[in-house]
C-alpha cells in the first residue's frame, strides 16, 4: 500500500476516520457495560441497607423516596408488615477529598441504628478510617435531636478521626442531613 502524501486533507481525513472508530468503540463499550455496572451499584445499595436497619422482609429499594435527585433517598424497611426503620443514602460535599456518600439505619423513633460508608474518597490511612468500627459506631443507638452529633472540637459528643477533623466533620454533616430528611419523610413515632 501507497503512502498518503502529508497534506491538510489527508490529515483531516485520517484524524476524522479514526475519531469516528474510536466513537463506535466507546459506543459499544459503554452500551454493553451499563446495565451490568447498574446491577453492582444497586447490590452495592441492598447490602448497605441491610447492614444499617434491623431484619426487614420487603425490598426497601421498591419503597424508597428520591429527594435532590438522587443525592438523597429513603429506604423504608418493614417485617410483617410492620415499619421497622428507615435507610437514608445522604452525602456531604465537604469532605477533605470531595463527596462522602453514607447510608444511615433509623430506628422509627429516630435513633441511629448502623451506619454504612457506600462511597468515598478520602486520604488512605486517614480519612478512610470513617468506615471503621471504631469511628462509625459511635453514632449507633444515638438521637440527633437527644444527642450533639457534631466532634468535640465543635462543643459535639463524637471523637474526630486524627487528623481527620474535615473528614469527621463531612460525616457528621451527612448523618445530621439524613436524619432531616428521615423526619421531613414521615419518620420519627
Amino acid at each position: 500500500m501507497q503512502k498518503l502524501p502529508s497534506t491538510l486533507p489527508n490529515m483531516i481525513l485520517s484524524l476524522t476516520t479514526i475519531s469516528i472508530i474510536m466513537a463506535i468503540a466507546l459506543g459499544f463499550v459503554n452500551d454493553k457495560t451499563k446495565e451490568p455496572i447498574a446491577k453492582s451499584q444497586q447490590v452495592k445499595i441492598n447490602n448497605a441497607i441491610a447492614e444499617v436497619l434491623p431484619p426487614f422482609d420487603n425490598d426497601p429499594s421498591k419503597e424508597s423516596i428520591s429527594i435532590e435527585g438522587n443525592k438523597l433517598i429513603l429506604y423504608k424497611a418493614t417485617k410483617n408488615g410492620e415499619w421497622v426503620g428507615s435507610a437514608v443514602k445522604t452525602y456531604s460535599p465537604n469532605g477533605f477529598s470531595g463527596d462522602i456518600v453514607l447510608m444511615v439505619g433509623f430506628l422509627p423513633d429516630g435513633t441511629i441504628y448502623n451506619i454504612s460508608v457506600v462511597e468515598q474518597k478520602e486520604t488512605p490511612g486517614l480519612g478512610t478510617k470513617m468506615a471503621e468500627p471504631k469511628f462509625k459506631n459511635q453514632f449507633n443507638n444515638k438521637h440527633p435531636e437527644k444527642n450533639n452529633l457534631t466532634v468535640k472540637k465543635d462543643g459535639g459528643e463524637i471523637d474526630a478521626i486524627t487528623a481527620s477533623t474535615i473528614t469527621s466533620r463531612a460525616f457528621c454533616e451527612a448523618v445530621n442531613r439524613a436524619y432531616e430528611v428521615f423526619k421531613k419523610q414521615g419518620g420519627v413515632k
